[in-house]
């Protein structure tokens, strides 16, 4: 019903969708957090118990959080103004770091109180109430899980992604305080401060992970592999388009990314009408996946002669690497040398300096004819390798 309401059946991606998300996500973390953690606190004091008391902060560092992505994704909402002509999308991004560093600086505090726990350990009073309010927990934290990392995978929001992983380290250290209760009280076991300490280093490691996936598309990230032969399809899929290179992606935010791609189109074709089958993919893109995208075309010759030589000099790239690729091949012939003109893209982990590449193509392409001259032109790719399948 929850998922119903935040998606209607509007676009995913459009920015009152998301906001609609992110403030219900918001409202209902903020009203389940509180009460758990004066649940908790009432638990911690009547069982003497860190662990407990510990949890139940953590619960009110998470209705802090659920303020932070409520107001993160009101003010990702809003429209492109002067200052900000790409939008307010990448400030999703931000509330997600924000819950992150939350993340981790509840793990550091409860590792610190827990450490002093083992250190000096104090008995710890079994009672059904705090146990009942534990597994009460338990269960809400798995239900925000699971509603949350639903609606971060409708939306592709990486602050309900790092949401929807704190309730479900909330949930692992809420089951381990609870373990905890049962073995202290019952069985007299001086637990109380390992455990503690066992969810301290589960929550640390959630805080990294939820960390780690809002800052790459803040720092820049390559465009996701799926999409991006999703791309290749739709622009190949045009008779007119013989190759696509120099793809070039930023992402201004969820539904806010601009595309820059070359397109390979016959030097012989009529350009009025290709100019205008780029018009249409460029609209087609925008249409598909939201993306703002600029296409230049590179006009290629096609006689037997080139089409020749463009394959060999591509086997001698590929001999270097099969990730190896060429393009923008063109022939300049004189009297006395023949021009080869080219870019050829190289993996971003190759061996090979780029001077060391174009020394073993100069090589190669002696050996085809003295009187080839090499004007080479080393690229690293701005994608991820295209998920073919």
């Amino acid at each position: 019903m929850f998922l119903r309401l935040c998606l209607g059946r509007g676009d995913p991606q459009a920015p009152e969708t998301r906001r609609r998300c992110g403030v219900l996500s918001g409202g209902i973390g903020i009203a389940l957090n509180l009460l758990l953690f004066l649940g908790k606190l009432l638990a911690g004091i009547v069982t003497a118990s860190i662990a407990i008391t510990a949890d139940a902060f953590n619960n009110l560092s998470d209705a802090a959080s659920s303020v932070v992505t409520l107001i993160g994704f009101r003010l990702a909402s809003q429209e492109a103004d002067e200052e900000h002509p790409f939008g307010h999308g990448r400030i999703e991004y931000l509330a997600g770091l924000v819950v992150a560093l939350l993340i981790l600086l509840v793990g550091f505090e409860l590792a610190q109180s827990s450490l002093q726990k083992i250190l000096y350990p104090d008995p710890v009073v079994f009672s059904p109430l705090p146990a009942g309010i534990l597994a009460l927990s338990v269960g809400v934290k798995l239900w925000m899980f699971a509603f949350n990392r639903a609606l971060a995978r409708s939306i592709d929001s990486p602050a309900l992604a790092a949401t929807a992983a704190d309730s479900l380290s909330d949930t692992a250290g809420t089951a381990a305080v609870l373990l905890g209760l049962a073995a202290g009280g019952l069985l007299q076991l001086p637990l109380d401060g390992w455990l503690g300490l066992a969810v301290a280093l589960f929550i640390l490691h959630t805080g990294w992970e939820a960390a780690k996936d809002t800052v790459d598309p803040l720092l820049g990230r390559p465009m996701d592999s799926a999409l991006a032969a999703d791309i290749d399809r739709i622009v190949l899929g045009h008779d007119c388009v013989l190759g696509i290179h120099d793809l070039v992606y930023h992402d201004y935010g969820p539904g806010r990314a601009m595309m820059s791609l070359h397109v390979e189109v016959p030097a012989d074709g009529n350009f009025l009408e290709l100019h205008d089958i780029i018009d249409h993919i460029e609209r087609e893109l925008k249409v598909r996946h939201h993306i703002e995208t600029c296409i230049h075309m590179d006009p290629v010759v096609r006689d037997q002669r080139t089409n020749a030589l463009r394959d060999q000099i591509a086997a001698l790239a590929r001999e270097l690497d099969p990730a190896c690729t060429i393009h923008d091949f063109r022939i300049t012939a004189g009297p006395i040398h023949t021009n080869l003109i080219f870019d050829v893209v190289v993996p971003y982990n190759f061996p090979l300096s780029d001077n060391q590449v174009r020394a073993a193509l100069y090589e190669g392409i002696k050996e085809l004819s003295d009187r080839y001259f090499a004007v080479i032109q080393v690229d690293h790719s701005f994608v991820e390798e295209r998920n073919k399948s």
